[in-house]
């Protein structure tokens, strides 16, 4: 059984989430508070966070920046009455892996949640083990490590350095990693993508801004050499 952190402050929306969840068979603790949320989520034991943006404490922007920044790895849909591209792209950067832009309808959200769990713990098992000089990829534990070191890769990181590894050699443009890593039913800017990237880059190679695994390839995408 699958367990979800809800963080929403608005008590009709968070009950209405947790009935629905609780439905679907999942386990559900909710907060209302950023600062309560963050510890919380820190703490471990939850498979996915669905998180609002607009939060008393502290907002959902700030508790996604620092449990990325602590390692915490849990895969987050962002809550958010926003509807500038701006804000879904911020979001994204921070390191969540989906957002929904309220009001939703449950099922969508439904699906949404699904979908991230879905490429959060089932990677592509063509492989089970990956290496490449240092570093080791186990995909049936869903673990990285450099030098034997764990790598904290978050969840769409490491979709991402799954879908490299079972593509090396290929050159991949930025519409077909948005397929492999999000799937076919997200928008996305270049920059997301180019962010993602960089911060990839940053926790599996030697020197990041001399890639040796991950390279670019002018004009038309990237290309995993192990």
């Amino acid at each position: 059984m699958s367990r979800i952190l809800i963080v929403e402050d608005e008590p009709t929306i968070a009950a209405g989430l947790e009935d629905n969840l609780r439905m679907e068979g999942y386990s559900v603790d909710v907060v209302d508070d950023g600062v309560v949320a963050e510890s919380q989520a820190s703490a471990g034991g939850y498979d996915l966070i669905l998180l609002d943006v607009m939060l008393p404490g502290k907002d959902g922007f700030s508790v996604c920046r620092a449990l990325r920044a602590a390692g915490v790895d849990t895969p987050i849909i962002l809550l958010t009455a926003k509807r500038h591209e701006v804000d879904k792209v911020l979001g994204l950067e921070l390191g969540a892996d989906d957002y929904v832009t309220k009001p939703f309808s449950p099922r969508e959200l439904l699906a949404r949640i699904k979908a991230v769990l879905r490429r959060y713990h089932e990677p592509t098992r063509a492989i089970d083990i990956y290496r490449a000089g240092n570093l080791c990829v186990d995909f049936r534990r869903c673990e990285a490590t450099l030098d034997g070191e764990h790598l904290a890769l978050t969840a769409t990181e490491f979709k991402m350095l799954g879908a490299f590894i079972h593509h090396r050699g290929e050159v991949l443009t930025l519409d077909r990693l948005i397929e492999l890593v999000w799937g076919e039913d997200i928008s996305l800017t270049d920059r997301v993508v180019y962010t993602h990237v960089n911060n990839l880059r940053g926790k599996i190679e030697k020197d990041p801004s001399r890639p040796a695994l991950l390279v670019s390839v002018r004009g038309i995408g990237y290309r995993f050499d192990g």
